[in-house]
């Protein structure tokens, strides 16, 4: 397969995600609607040669070069699809902040995997570039529904297969997420977890999550109330997240379902319906700035249609 002309452009669009939802951790993940842009062109230059220029204020600090995590993602389906590398230039709009439990790596995988396959007309299916997202990411629960869109639920099966199944979430549902300007690792949150965790505990997740998912399809409140408990990975990571329960509480007070950390945090999700999340949002900021720390908290849909490209004409 031939290489694309120089200046060859495409413009692909992420969506941001939301892992661990309640109790599914490493397993359940949304894409919201808050996305990235990656406007990536075909340079001249060799195949160590990746250009990064940032358009936002968010992610000032990432860097381009041959190791960075996009264009790593981007020579593996040159690999995949049997194409000699070559320099890529990526401008990148973050609405999506890194280190923040929303995603932001996986938007820079997925964005490179779709945008590397665009560029050489498609020859990857979705299917093959899910598998090889997941097999860069080590764990599926962003990945695939930055890609796919919707809520995702993962799980590797007894044959070794990563199984996908896209599960309903009521139109009446939407997200507030608060986004504070603390930033947490997803290594330093990892690392807080206990390696076993009691029998109960996963029992207790394993009931929460079947509430959650069908009062998501369903869109009753009482059902994702009941579901939004987590046993395995909450307890250990809200001591990581200054304000963080006070946050909860002051969402849940204003008329929020239920709260979750986002992810590995420290973004904090919560579930309502559409005519509070105006005074949801307002009392999560409030209750961070009482903490000293400033935040946003953005309403926000389900985003349905995952990552899409388009050509840019010249």
């Amino acid at each position: 397969m031939m290489q694309p002309p120089i200046g060859k452009k495409v413009l692909v669009e992420v969506p941001s995600t939301t892992a661990n939802l309640g109790p599914g951790f490493d397993c359940l993940g949304a894409a919201l609607g808050m996305k990235n842009y990656f406007t990536i062109t075909r340079i001249e230059g060799d195949s160590e040669r990746f250009d990064l220029i940032m358009e936002s204020t968010e992610g000032n600090h990432l860097r381009g070069g041959p190791e960075n995590l996009f264009y790593r993602a981007a020579q593996r389906v040159w690999q995949t699809a049997e194409v000699e590398p070559f320099a890529l230039e990526a401008r990148v709009k973050l609405a999506v902040p890194p280190a923040r439990g929303l995603g932001s790596s996986a938007t820079a995988i997925v964005a490179g995997l779709v945008g590397a396959n665009a560029l050489i007309d498609a020859p990857l299916s979705k299917e093959k570039l899910l598998e090889l997202a997941i097999d860069i990411e080590g764990h599926p629960d962003n990945v695939v529904p930055s890609l796919l869109g919707g809520l995702c639920f993962t799980a590797k099966a007894a044959s070794q297969r990563w199984r996908i199944v896209r599960c309903d979430w009521d139109d009446s549902i939407k997200a507030v997420v608060a986004i504070p300007s603390l930033r947490l690792s997803t290594s330093e949150a990892r690392r807080v977890m206990p390696k076993t965790v009691p029998i109960s505990d996963a029992v207790i997740n394993l009931g929460s999550l079947t509430l959650l998912l069908n009062g998501l399809r369903t869109g009753r409140e009482d059902l994702i109330t009941d579901g939004m408990h987590d046993r395995l990975h909450e307890p250990y990571r809200w001591k990581l997240i200054k304000g963080g329960p006070q946050v909860c509480e002051a969402a849940i007070s204003a008329g929020a379902f239920g709260c979750a950390i986002s992810g590995a945090g420290p973004s904090i999700l919560a579930l309502c319906k559409e005519e509070n999340g105006k005074r949801i949002s307002q009392a999560m900021v409030k209750a961070w700035e009482k903490e000293g720390v400033a935040s946003r908290a953005p309403l926000l849909n389900l985003q349905t249609t995952g990552s899409t490209w388009s050509p840019v004409m010249k």
